[in-house]
Parts: C-alpha cells; sequence; structure tokens
C-alpha cells in the first residue's frame, strides 16, 4: 500500500476500533490457483504478545481452506468510512482554480499466517464470539441458544474456522490532512451536508 508519511496511522488502538466496528474483511490469499480474494466477517480478539488474533469461518465448500499456501502471510483487509471530496467545497477553489477532486479513506491492513481449524468446538465458540459482538446493543440481542441446537449442529459441519495471528499491521487515514486548514474546514462543512457526518468527524479529528 502506498503509505505517504503525513497519511500514515500508527496508533495500533485506532486501527483496533476500526477492525472492531468494520469487521468485514477482504482476505487476500495466496493458493495453487494464484491470488484470491474472499469476503469475510473477522472477529479481533486483542492479544498482549501480537498485533492481535482474528478469527472466522468459511464455508466448506470454499476452496480456500484446502488450496492456501501455508508458506506465504495472508493479508486482511478492513475498510473505514471513505468519501468522494469535490473540488467545490475547498475555500482556495476561489483563489486561483487550482483544485482537483480526491478521495479521503480510512483502511487498515493486517498481515499473518493464516491456519485453518476444523474443530466444530472451535468453530462454535468462534461463531458465539462474532455474534455476540454484531448483536451487542440490539435491544433484542439474538444468541446461538435460540436457535434449535440440531440445527445449529448441521450448519457448523458445514463450515471450517480460520485464525490468523497478526505480525504487521498497517494504517492509512487520508482525511485532507494535506490540505490548508480553510479547505480542511470547508471539506467538513461540504461532507456534513451532504450527509457523510462519520468522514466529516475523521477530517475535523484530524485537524
Amino acid at each position: 500500500m502506498y503509505l505517504p508519511p503525513q497519511f500514515e496511522q500508527l496508533d495500533i488502538g485506532v486501527m483496533h476500533e476500526l477492525m472492531h466496528a468494520r469487521s468485514l474483511a477482504t482476505l487476500v490469499t495466496t493458493g495453487s490457483n494464484g491470488l484470491n480474494a474472499n469476503h469475510i466477517p473477522l472477529h479481533l480478539s486483542v492479544t498482549p504478545e501480537s498485533f492481535g488474533v482474528l478469527r472466522g469461518h468459511v464455508a466448506r465448500s470454499n476452496p480456500i481452506w484446502n488450496e492456501l499456501n501455508f508458506d506465504v502471510d495472508a493479508l486482511a483487509i478492513f475498510h473505514g468510512p471513505d468519501a468522494y471530496i469535490s473540488p467545490s467545497w475547498y475555500a482556495t477553489k476561489q483563489e486561483a482554480g487550482k483544485v482537483v477532486p480526491t478521495w479521503n479513506y480510512t483502511v487498515v491492513h493486517a498481515y499473518g499466517r493464516l491456519r485453518i481449524i476444523d474443530d466444530a468446538v472451535w468453530v462454535r465458540a468462534q461463531l458465539e464470539a462474532l455474534t455476540a459482538q454484531h448483536e451487542a446493543g440490539l435491544p433484542d440481542p439474538w444468541a446461538m441458544s435460540d436457535a434449535p441446537e440440531d440445527f445449529t449442529e448441521k450448519l457448523i459441519g458445514a463450515v471450517v474456522g480460520i485464525e490468523m495471528i497478526i505480525t504487521r499491521l498497517s494504517g492509512k487515514w487520508k482525511v485532507s490532512q494535506n490540505q490548508p486548514l480553510q479547505n480542511q474546514l470547508s471539506v467538513i462543512q461540504g461532507l456534513t451536508a451532504s450527509g457523510q457526518v462519520a468522514m466529516a468527524e475523521l477530517v475535523r479529528t484530524g485537524i
């Protein structure tokens, strides 16, 4: 990932927050047929001895787990808020007109070796943890125990677990840091007016 210094995110806690909030990752692996990309919700566990551990599951029919090249790292990409930035929002547009469109975004790349875990007990625990994370805060949270056990056992048998101990994290927060203050403030106004409040807040916190 191209990473100019002004856009580099060095705070591991901030990167973990994005990974937790936006857990649907693009998981890029290398297998017998070359590169493969799957879109998989991954549950992050923070551990003191590493950058964290990612756990998830894939369908047993998905070739990722039996074609995987275990000798190279996998890459999990987590996408945060993003937004098109119109040059008409820049306050400096009126001065010389030397402005162009761009795109603001936040992203985290997590690297590590992928491990396959074909164990029903492990998969159940992973599913329960992932479900609990995303059901938390709902008025009537669902739990796996709400479904018939024979039904969930059949579904568990149809998937296999995956785990990655993260060995490297790379974060990019491109949120108008390269613009003068007057443009940052006017971008916040433009984003807010267009309903893109998440990116507006990211630009505001970067000032």
